[in-house]
Parts: structure tokens; C-alpha cells; sequence
């Protein structure tokens, strides 16, 4: 892998949604919520779905949609929403 900027800058926001969710975890005591998906979810359990739903998405992009890639995050970013909000 290269370290280009857009790769460093990838690897230091989910390096700061780490330190962040931490002190929000040691500040606010997070309790488990059933959303949608019918299981007890946590902040970081959102989190972690949602980068992996986030890779998805930007894969999928990839391969089948012939917009150009930065239109992904806008679709990440909803997909982002939705999560923290009903799962």
C-alpha cells in the first residue's frame, strides 16, 4: 500500500473516531439499545457496522456504479446516519 494523503487521512479519522468513541465511552456509560436488527447494540457496535457497511458500499460502488467514488461517502455517510439511528 502506498501512503498517499488520502490514505493517511483515511487511517487518522478512524484512529480519532477511536480515541473519540473512548472518551465518550469513560465520560457517558454507554447502555446496550435494541434497534432493528433486534440484538443489543453499543456505540461501538454501530461503529463497527458501520465501517464495515461503509467498505461495502464503496466496494460496490466500485464495480457497478459509474458515478465518480466521492459521491460514496455521501451514500456512507446516510448509510452512517441510518445506523446510529436505528440499529
Amino acid at each position: 500500500m502506498a501512503w498517499t494523503y488520502p490514505t493517511a487521512i483515511f487511517f487518522a479519522v478512524i484512529a480519532l473516531l477511536l480515541i473519540v468513541f473512548t472518551v465518550l465511552a469513560i465520560r457517558w456509560p454507554e447502555t446496550p439499545r435494541v434497534g432493528i436488527l433486534r440484538i443489543e447494540t453499543t456505540r461501538g457496535d454501530r461503529l463497527f457496522l458501520t465501517l464495515l457497511g461503509s467498505a461495502f458500499i464503496n466496494l460496490i460502488w466500485l464495480g457497478l456504479v459509474p458515478a465518480p467514488q466521492p459521491y460514496a461517502l455521501l451514500a456512507c455517510l446516510v448509510y452512517a446516519a441510518a445506523v446510529f439511528r436505528f440499529v
